[in-house]
C-alpha cells in the first residue's frame, strides 16, 4: 500500500467519523430532550448531609413526603453526614446531573464552609445549581437545667468569672449552630469551648445527659425538649422574636445589641443538570412547599416556609457568602 493511498484512507475514515458524529448529535439531543419531557420517571434521591433527627433531616423528610405525593413516585432521603455537610454535598456534586440525585443544602454549606475549611472537596457555589430555598429558622440558646444560667447576662458573667470553663455543643464545625456560638463569643469577648458533633441529634443527646452545658441549636430539634422542660431556653438568635417561642427574648434584646444569626435550608442539584429539569423540579418543590399540611407541620416545629425560584436561591447564597466571610475570618474558627 502506498503512503498516498494510506493517507486517502485515513482522510476518508476521518470524514466518515465526522459525518457519523454530526448525524448522531441531533439524536443525542433528542434523547436528552425526551428524557427531560418525561422527567421524573423513577425514584428521586434527596441526600441530607447531616444525621437523622436533626433540623435539616426533619425538613428534608417533610418535603420528600409531600413531593412523593405530588409526583406519585418515591422521594427517598439518604443521610450522608460528616465534615459540616461537605461529605454528603460532595457525593451529590459527583452524581449524574439528571435530576434524580439532589442535595438538601444549608446556608452554612454555601456560605460558611468555604471560609472555614482550608481544603474544600468542591465549590458549593460553582459545582451545585440552585433549585429552591425551602425554609429558614432561627437558633435557640438552650442549656441543661443543671447549669446555673438563666439569662444571656448570666452566661456572659459566668464566662468572664470562669474563662475556659464553659462549653457549648454544635452539630459540626461550620454549621449555623457552631457559628452562632462563635459570633456570640466574638461580640461579647468571652471564651466558650466548642465541642463539635456529627449532627444536631447526638449533640442534643449529650446536652440532655449533661455531658455538655449549652447549645445554640436549631429550634426544631430542641423544641420538644424545651416544651418538656428537659432543656432550658434562654434566648433566640434572630433579629426579632421567633413566632414559635414568642415569650423568649432575642440575644440582641437580652444584652448583645446587633447580634443576629439564622440559617436556611434548600434543594440543589449537580451544576450540569439541564435547565428544563431544574425548572420542573422547582415547580414541583414549590407546589409541595405550599401544601397546607406541609406549611402547618413546618410552622409548628419552628420553621418559616420560604419556597423560592432558583434565581432567588442563588442571590440568597451570594448574600450569605458576603455576610459570613468576615465573621468567620474574624472569629479565627478553622476546621479540617
Amino acid at each position: 500500500m502506498t503512503k498516498m493511498h494510506s493517507k486517502r484512507q485515513g482522510f476518508a475514515l476521518t470524514v466518515a467519523l465526522a459525518l457519523a458524529l454530526a448525524c448522531s448529535m441531533p439524536q443525542v439531543q433528542a434523547q436528552v430532550q425526551a428524557q427531560a419531557q418525561v422527567f421524573p420517571s423513577k425514584p428521586i434521591r434527596l441526600v441530607c448531609p447531616f444525621p437523622a433527627a436533626g433540623a435539616v433531616d426533619i425538613a428534608a423528610r417533610a418535603i420528600a413526603l409531600e413531593l412523593s405525593k405530588n409526583l406519585n413516585l418515591p422521594v427517598t432521603v439518604e443521610n450522608r453526614p460528616g465534615a459540616g455537610g461537605n461529605i454528603g454535598s460532595a457525593e451529590v456534586v459527583r452524581a449524574a446531573p439528571d435530576g434524580y440525585t439532589l442535595l438538601m443544602t444549608t446556608s452554612g454549606i454555601q456560605a460558611i464552609n468555604p471560609f472555614l475549611y482550608s481544603k474544600m472537596p468542591f465549590d458549593p457555589n460553582k459545582d451545585l445549581q440552585p433549585v429552591s430555598v425551602l425554609v429558614s429558622l432561627n437558633n435557640v440558646l438552650v442549656v441543661n437545667p443543671a447549669v446555673k444560667i438563666s439569662s444571656v447576662n448570666d452566661l456572659i458573667a459566668q464566662a468572664k468569672d470562669q474563662p475556659g470553663k464553659l462549653n457549648y455543643a454544635s452539630s459540626g464545625s461550620g454549621t449555623s449552630i457552631h457559628m452562632s456560638g462563635e459570633m456570640f463569643k466574638f461580640m461579647t469577648g468571652i471564651n466558650l469551648i466548642h465541642i463539635p458533633y456529627k449532627g444536631s441529634a447526638p449533640a442534643v443527646t449529650d446536652l440532655l445527659g449533661g455531658q455538655v452545658m449549652m447549645m445554640f441549636d436549631n429550634i426544631p430539634s430542641s423544641m420538644p425538649h424545651i416544651k418538656s422542660g428537659k432543656l432550658k431556653a434562654i434566648a433566640t438568635t434572630g433579629a426579632k422574636r421567633d413566632p414559635s417561642l414568642p415569650d423568649l427574648p432575642t440575644i440582641a434584646e437580652a444584652g448583645v445589641p446587633g447580634y443576629e444569626a439564622g440559617v436556611w435550608f434548600g434543594v440543589m442539584a449537580p451544576m450540569a443538570t439541564p435547565k428544563d429539569i431544574i425548572a420542573k423540579l422547582n415547580a414541583d418543590i414549590v407546589k409541595a412547599a405550599k401544601a397546607p399540611d406541609y406549611v402547618k407541620k413546618m410552622n409548628e416545629q419552628g420553621y418559616i416556609v420560604l419556597a423560592s425560584s432558583p434565581e432567588q436561591m442563588g442571590e440568597m447564597s451570594r448574600s450569605e457568602f458576603a455576610r459570613w466571610g468576615p465573621i468567620v475570618k474574624a472569629s479565627g474558627a478553622k476546621a479540617e
